[in-house]
């Protein structure tokens, strides 16, 4: 296993991870020494999700949710011309903005959609329980993989408008010179494994299904579960 920038890693048949919660534990192994007690793991959801509840588990550290929405370019939405996350974080690609002409009233516009959405998920996944407090706090970044790295950009950018002192980018899986890059915007990054040639996400797991909202809720739930005191623990009177 690699961290980034310690070199790739080859890889010349079969899937590493059987799915996304045994990359999670893979991912835990590789995170041994970055994540101190009082850290806060902030899954991306759906599908950094499985990965991140097995990171909180590991270290006992409390899981949350931060949404980031891709800002598509107006009748090519698959194309990225940047991105939104939750606290207010964005990010735009001045690039495919300027390649295409895209006025402002159309970003604008596609920044109220998309935070629109993002609030929703936001209410459905966490429901009525409020956002963790990050302020002074240690706060690893969890996906399922990394491709181009756009989403953990402004993931980055949103975890330190929230306050947060040491940022650690971490997946199972990335392209070797995402992770590279991400270093110029994170603390860290923790990059268990950087396959060459890479291909995509995933292409690294054997069973790599969207991840459903209810599993997403689920998971969120029974980490808050297991962080949650004993019932009559005196410590907590």
């Amino acid at each position: 296993m690699a961290g980034a920038g310690d070199g790739s890693t080859r890889v010349s048949a079969g899937f590493p991870f059987a799915d996304r919660a045994e990359g999670g534990r893979v991912l835990a192994a590789a995170l041994v020494g970055h994540v101190p007690a009082d850290a806060v793991v902030l899954g991306l959801p759906r599908g950094g999700i499985p990965v991140a509840y097995e990171v909180a588990r590991a270290f006992a550290c409390a899981l949350d949710i931060l949404v980031v929405r891709k800002l598509g370019v107006p009748g090519h939405e698959e194309l990225a011309m940047g991105a939104i996350a939750s606290g207010g974080a964005r990010v735009l690609n001045e690039d495919v903005i300027d390649d295409h002409g895209i006025p402002s009233a159309a970003i604008e516009r596609a920044v109220a959609r998309e935070t629109e959405e993002l609030r929703r998920r936001e209410a459905a996944y966490r429901g009525d329980r409020v956002p963790l407090d990050l302020a002074g706090r240690t706060v690893v970044l969890v996906d399922d993989g990394l491709a181009t790295g756009a989403t953990m950009r402004v993931a980055v950018l949103a975890a330190r408008a929230a306050g947060a002192s040491h940022v650690v980018v971490a997946v199972p899986v990335a392209a070797q010179d995402t992770c590279v890059a991400l270093r110029q915007l994170a603390d860290e990054v923790v990059c268990a494994m950087t396959p060459e040639p890479f291909y995509a996400v995933g292409a690294w797991y054997h069973e790599f299904s969207p991840t459903s909202d209810d599993e997403v809720r689920g998971l969120l739930a029974a980490s808050q579960a297991a962080s949650r005191p004993p019932e009559g623990d005196a410590s907590q009177r």
